[in-house]
């Protein structure tokens, strides 16, 4: 049995499953995602770091699939995205693409207080005001004060809408952060009926798994992307790696103020990542 150190230094039981389903992600074919694990699981030495073990998963399957080299890990991905108000508005379209209808932030009046929503999204008949958290550090926890917030809006936005302050009947909180939950956060979350969509939970829907179903990988996930052109195309409206892959490389270039030779290069980096 071999053991892994994570970033924090603990110890973990090396999980052959977790690489296949990272090098699964990374577009690999069963066979192929198979034959490296077993690889890798023979060669790492016990105690062998998180990172070493993600080197090696990336240098093997760039030689299986090269497009590999052109893409970021997807949580270092969404940890470069500005948090305002660029990783707000990429939250929103991902919401819309998993059948939610979505507001933009405004300003809400409960009965005690005014408070900033970053959308109010709408499914299945529940309407719930969206609290969008990012960290650049994304080994870093999103924790209880969050949820505890949120529930304290929840309230006082349904007494505000009672009270005739609130023109919107708010029915619940949705958090959603780029981070893994804390255990307490969960919990809190869990109790008082607060929505959470973390890095990876819930199981049935987090954040990775909505990017990947419908292929919303942001254009940080493009590798030698620079900030000003992520800035750039930002402003003229484009989040997804996808709007570049497969948009008019001539119009992009011209409302993003970008070079059309360097928007063909990342629209062509962004292929090799979106297509098998």
């Amino acid at each position: 049995m071999k053991y892994v150190t994570k970033v924090d230094g603990s110890l973990q039981r090396f999980d052959r499953r977790k690489v296949r389903r990272t090098l699964r992600n990374m577009g690999l074919e069963d066979d192929d995602a198979d034959r490296i694990a077993m690889e890798i699981e023979e060669a790492v030495e016990d105690g062998v770091k998180t990172t070493t073990v993600l080197r090696m998963i990336r240098t093997r399957a760039s030689a299986v699939r090269p497009a590999v080299a052109h893409r970021t890990n997807l949580r270092r991905a969404l940890s470069l995205i500005r948090p305002k108000p660029d990783f707000e508005e990429f939250v929103r379209i991902l919401l819309r693409e998993h059948g939610y209808q979505v507001e933009a932030g405004c300003i809400l009046a409960g009965l005690c207080g005014e408070h900033e929503v970053d959308a109010i999204a709408q499914k299945d008949g529940v309407i719930s005001f969206v609290e969008v958290k990012h960290h650049r550090s994304y080994h870093r926890m999103t924790g209880l004060d969050e949820g505890r917030i949120a529930r304290a809006i929840v309230e006082d936005l349904q007494e505000g809408f009672v009270s005739g302050r609130c023109a919107v009947s708010i029915d619940d909180a949705l958090i959603v952060c780029n981070t893994k939950l804390s255990d307490h956060a969960k919990r809190y979350a869990t109790c008082r009926g607060i929505g959470h969509i973390g890095w990876d939970h819930p199981e049935e829907q987090n954040l990775k798994m909505m990017i990947q179903k419908t292929q919303s990988y942001p254009v940080t996930i493009v590798s030698g992307v620079k900030p000003p052109v992520v800035t750039r195309l930002a402003a003229a409206g484009i989040f997804m790696a996808k709007q570049v892959a497969y948009g008019d490389a001539t119009t992009i270039s011209r409302i993003a103020g970008i070079p059309l030779r360097e928007v063909l290069l990342i629209a062509g980096r962004a292929r090799a990542i979106l297509e098998p």
